[in-house]
C-alpha cells in the first residue's frame, strides 16, 4: 500500500475528468462546446467518484484527494503526520492531470480566443469579483463538503462501496447550490496544481494565471473552511 501514490493518482484522475469537462464545454469546436453548467457540475461529481476509487485502488484507503480534507481530519484527530506528504502528492497529481487535459484538447486552444475561458479549463474564477465574498463562498463550500463527507462515511454510505458515489453526489449538489459564485474549487490542490500548469504550459493567447486571486480564494479560503470543519469534527468527537 502506498498512500502517497494513491493520493497522487486519485487527484490526477479528479482533475483530468473534472477539468476536462470544463474544457469540453468552454473550448471552441469540441463536441461539448456550450453544453453548460449542468454538464460541468455533473462532470466534477463523476470525477470525484472516479478519483476516490482510483486513490483507494492505488494505495490510499482514505482517498482524501483534497488537502482541505487532509487538514480537517488532522485537526480533528490531532495527527498531522500525513499532511505534508499528502499535500505534495495532491498538488502534483492535480498538476499532472491538468497537463493531460492540455494534451487531450491540444488543437482547441488556438481555436479559442477567450483567455479567461482558457484559464477556466485549469482553475476557478469569480462570477463577480469580490474577494471577501468569494473567500466566504469557498470556505463555506469546503466546510459543507468535509462535514458531508464525514457524515456519509459514518452512515450508510460506508458500506458496499457506496461512499464514493454519495460523495460524488454531494459535490454535484455543492456545485448546483453554491458553486455559481466562484466555480467551487472546494479543493486547494484542484485549483493550485492546474493554475501552475496554466502558467508553465505553452498555451496560445492564455493571458494571466491570476495567482493573486488563486492563492487567496480557492487556496486560503479552502483551508479556512477546512479549519472550521476540523474544529467542528473535533467538537463532535468524530
Amino acid at each position: 500500500m502506498n498512500p502517497l501514490l494513491g493520493e497522487f493518482m486519485g487527484t490526477l484522475v479528479l482533475v483530468l475528468i473534472g477539468n476536462g469537462t470544463v474544457a469540453n464545454v468552454v473550448l471552441k469546436k469540441t463536441l461539448g462546446n456550450n453544453s453548460g453548467w449542468p454538464v460541468i457540475i455533473s462532470g466534477f461529481g463523476f470525477a470525484v467518484v472516479a478519483g476516490i476509487f482510483v486513490a483507494q485502488a492505488c494505495g490510499s484507503p482514505g482517498a482524501h484527494i483534497n488537502p482541505a480534507v487532509t487538514l480537517a481530519l488532522a485537526i480533528s484527530s490531532g495527527n498531522f503526520a500525513d499532511l505534508p506528504g499528502f499535500l505534495v502528492a495532491q498538488v502534483l497529481g492535480a498538476l499532472v492531470g491538468a497537463i493531460l487535459v492540455w494534451l487531450n484538447f491540444m488543437p482547441h486552444w488556438a481555436e479559442t480566443e477567450d483567455a479567461g475561458g482558457k484559464l477556466a479549463c485549469f482553475s476557478t474564477g469569480p462570477a463577480i469579483k469580490n474577494t471577501a465574498a468569494n473567500f466566504i463562498s469557498e470556505a463555506l463550500g469546503t466546510l459543507v463538503l468535509i462535514i458531508g463527507i464525514v457524515s456519509i462515511v459514518k452512515g450508510a454510505g460506508a458500506t458496499a462501496g457506496m461512499a464514493p458515489l454519495l460523495i460524488g453526489l454531494l459535490v454535484w449538489g455543492i456545485g448546483a447550490g453554491l458553486g455559481g459564485t466562484t466555480g467551487f474549487a472546494i479543493n486547494p490542490a484542484r485549483d493550485l496544481g492546474p493554475r501552475i500548469a496554466h502558467a508553465i504550459l505553452p498555451i496560445p493567447g492564455k493571458g494571466d494565471s491570476n495567482f493573486g486571486y488563486g492563492l487567496i480564494v480557492p487556496v486560503l479560503g479552502g483551508f479556512a473552511g477546512a479549519i472550521l470543519a476540523g474544529l467542528f469534527l473535533a467538537a463532535m468527537g468524530w
